[in-house]
């Protein structure tokens, strides 16, 4: 660790708001990652279908695609009640599982989660606002990193405890495992100290006020490319990751030896997070950015080569370099979006970044069965590269209305 990141970190950790926000990420993603494996195993188990399984993910990542939509309401009603209410309504849907015993009962799990999702996107169009407003400007760039270490630190440790509580308990007992860990999230989110101005009633049409949303994000001149190349990279992100088991394959080992690159790509990403913010401050967003895919897209490229610690480096490398641009593009719509259009604002960008990952995994999943993976492996890498170059170019000057003052982003 550096230097300036050992200085930065205490700087956090001592700002209370940046404390209860990130144990509120831990303990709520630790939920939500245990019931992301269980929920597909829990369905597979009841049903024997391996498609069914498959639509589990689908349905709770389905309502990003309503992202701009849903974000609105975290422009229209006072951030930190919305935030909690998510929290509730959310702890109160889980336990209805404990109903589903047979596969009948199936319907309830994919509604269960679909509602789990469209929550999931107002809840981080709240927090995404709520965060600006109750972290120091300067350091935001630091806390998303930490929010970033913390999420892929739960994705390595709470499948193993979700498969462990599924296998001695079943699925409901995950899903109520996963309710209480939103109690708890509650309980720190009303200990947050912020200051929000009432808004007034809702005024104007709903479709309008999100439109506003993705008119700000598309005309900001800092903010439209380091969207555009974050959903550039996850498009190329889904078709790396479509590959993973061709990779594996010409490796020589099981499939379960995904679980092992996995756990690197996680332990990079826990990396990355501790020092995205002194690296944000020396480079700036764009820079940061570019350094990131440009990482990403070598070792993608180099994954064509059948080496087993080839493999492990590249695995590391872009658990490394893929976060890069997620957290630049999150922290620069942080800074320079006014907070009256920062919910809205964050969930499009949120919809324009992960959606074509979805796209890059269906793209791959029929490319992989046409080409050879090494072929396709040096393929994606170079053309992911190229999405880095407009990065590096000189950034025109911000709007003057889009522009945050520091004052807009002092705790209360």
């Amino acid at each position: 660790m550096t230097t300036t990141t050992a200085r930065a970190l205490p700087r956090i950790l001592r700002d209370r708001n940046a404390r209860l926000y990130l144990t509120g990420v831990v303990i709520s993603g630790f939920g939500t990652s245990a019931l992301w494996l269980a929920s597909g195993v829990w369905v597979k188990d009841l049903t024997g279908s391996d498609g069914l399984a498959a639509l589990c993910m689908l349905a709770m990542w389905a309502p990003t695609l309503a992202g701009p939509f849903l974000g609105t309401l975290a422009d229209r009603t006072r951030r930190k009640p919305l935030l909690i209410g998510m929290n509730l309504l959310l702890a109160a849907l889980l336990p209805t599982l404990l109903t589903v015993d047979s596969p009948d009962g199936v319907w309830l799990v994919f509604a269960v989660l679909f509602v789990y999702g469209a929550a999931g996107v107002v809840h981080d169009a709240a927090e995404s606002a709520l965060v600006a407003s109750a972290v120091p400007a300067p350091l935001l760039g630091d806390f998303n990193g930490l929010r970033m270490t913390a999420t892929e630190g739960m994705k390595l440790l709470a499948p193993l405890a979700g498969a462990g509580v599924y296998a001695a308990y079943g699925g409901a007992m995950v899903a109520l495992l996963d309710a209480v860990t939103f109690v708890v999230a509650t309980g720190l989110y009303v200990c947050l100290r912020v200051r929000e101005s009432r808004p007034g009633p809702p005024t104007g049409d709903w479709r309008k006020q999100t439109a506003e949303g993705a008119r700000h994000l598309w005309s900001h001149p800092r903010l439209r490319p380091l969207v555009v190349a974050a959903g550039t990279t996850m498009l190329f992100a889904g078709l790396n990751g479509a590959m993973t088991y061709a990779v594996i394959d010409g490796l020589g080992h099981a499939p379960a030896h995904a679980g092992v690159l996995y756990a690197v790509q996680g332990a990079g990403s826990v990396a990355i997070g501790l020092l995205c913010g002194p690296a944000l401050r020396r480079l700036g967003e764009r820079r940061f950015a570019a350094y990131g895919i440009a990482l990403t897209a070598a070792a993608a490229g180099l994954r064509a080569i059948p080496s087993d610690p080839v493999a492990l480096v590249c695995s590391a490398a872009i658990g490394a370099g893929l976060p890069c641009v997620l957290i630049a593009a999150l922290t620069a719509v942080q800074r320079e979006t006014p907070d009256a259009l920062l919910g809205r604002t964050a969930a499009t960008a949120n919809t324009l970044v992960f959606a074509p990952n979805v796209i890059g995994l269906a793209a791959g999943a029929a490319l992989v069965e046409l080409l050879d993976v090494r072929l396709l492996s040096a393929a994606v890498g170079l053309a992911w590269s190229a999405s880095a170059l407009p990065l590096f170019q000189s950034p025109a000057s911000p709007s003057r209305t889009a522009a945050r003052s520091p004052s807009d982003a002092n705790p209360a």
